[in-house]
């Protein structure tokens, strides 16, 4: 990998437990892998992860629908970095295809020195071990109570 392709990903568990969490690393390790393949900037393989018809509901009330419109979402925002670092903070599978993730993420864009840090939450639904659908929160507290909401809808 090139100074522009670095990865920490990072899983630790960095809170309290929330209710129904599994122990099985299944979803851990899809995660790693599409992460790694966000780094690398593989996006047909970032594409693979995707169910045909998956949302994503980005922060500032955007949505996305679709593996292609979302790999084009992703192409066009790793495309202005030069060098991108994730630190996955907490990740747990909560059950039922319910995954909650804490990242800490830092980018360096094209034009400039400076690296840009960023914190956020998703809650990733998945199924059949494909991303059925995205949410990203600021607010890691609400998105702590969205995965327990998640989890709930699911049974």
């Amino acid at each position: 990998m090139g100074v522009g392709d670095r990865l920490l990903l990072l899983v630790r568990d960095t809170q309290g437990a929330m209710p129904e969490e599994s122990t099985t690393p299944e979803l851990v390790e899809r995660f790693q892998r599409y992460v790694e393949a966000l780094t690398a900037r593989d996006f047909d393989l970032v594409e693979s992860f995707y169910a045909p018809d998956a949302l994503f509901y980005g922060r500032a009330e955007s949505f996305l629908e679709g593996r292609e419109t979302i790999r084009s979402f992703l192409e066009d925002w790793f495309g202005v970095y030069r060098e991108f670092v994730f630190e996955c903070e907490e990740f747990r599978d909560l059950g039922n295809g319910v995954t909650f993730i804490v990242i800490s993420q830092r980018g360096r864009l094209t034009d400039s020195a400076a690296w840009i840090p960023d914190r956020f939450a998703l809650l990733i639904t998945w199924t059949d071990g494909l991303i059925e659908k995205v949410t990203n929160f600021t607010d890691i507290d609400e998105a702590r109570d969205a995965a327990e909401q998640g989890v709930q809808e699911r049974r």
